[in-house]
């Protein structure tokens, strides 16, 4: 029973350090863009290869060739 005593009041700083820590992200707009991170992926980064990049021969393929 004597446990109790400190268990609640650790238990109560406890959840409003979390609280605290919710509101801090809010504020901080950690939650604006949910889906543009979990969509990111299926986006290439690299850049469109050009017209001439592609016609042009690549090293390996002028090596087969000889």
């Amino acid at each position: 029973m004597s446990s109790l005593y400190i268990l609640i009041p650790v238990t109560v700083l406890l959840l409003l350090g979390a609280i605290l820590v919710f509101l801090w992200a809010v504020n901080n707009d950690q939650f604006d863009d949910l889906d543009q991170h979990a969509s990111r992926i299926l986006f290439d980064d690299d850049e469109q290869p050009t017209i001439e990049a592609m016609n042009k021969p690549q090293e390996d393929d002028a090596k087969e060739h000889d």
